[in-house]
C-alpha cells in the first residue's frame, strides 16, 4: 500500500492542493470545450497536452472572446 507522507503529501498540503485540481479542471474543462467548439486543434492540444494550472485555458479564453466580438461587431 502506498503511503502518502513519502511522496511529501500531508495533510496540510492537501489544503492548497484540492482547491487547485479543482480549479484546474475548471478552466481546462472551459478551455478545451471552446477550443473544441471554434475547430481549433492547435489551441486543444496544448491545453490538452501542458499542464498550466489553469493559466493557459484563461488566456485561451479571454483570446477567444475578443476574437468573437471583433467578427460580430
Amino acid at each position: 500500500m502506498m503511503d502518502w507522507t513519502t511522496m511529501g503529501i500531508t495533510g496540510v498540503n492537501w489544503l492548497w492542493l484540492m482547491p487547485l485540481v479543482v480549479w484546474t479542471a475548471i478552466w481546462e474543462g472551459l478551455g478545451l470545450w471552446r477550443a473544441a467548439r471554434r475547430k481549433e486543434i492547435v489551441w486543444f492540444i496544448l491545453m490538452l497536452v501542458l499542464n498550466t494550472a489553469g493559466v493557459l485555458p484563461i488566456i485561451y479564453v479571454i483570446i477567444a472572446r475578443k476574437k468573437k466580438g471583433k467578427k460580430r461587431g
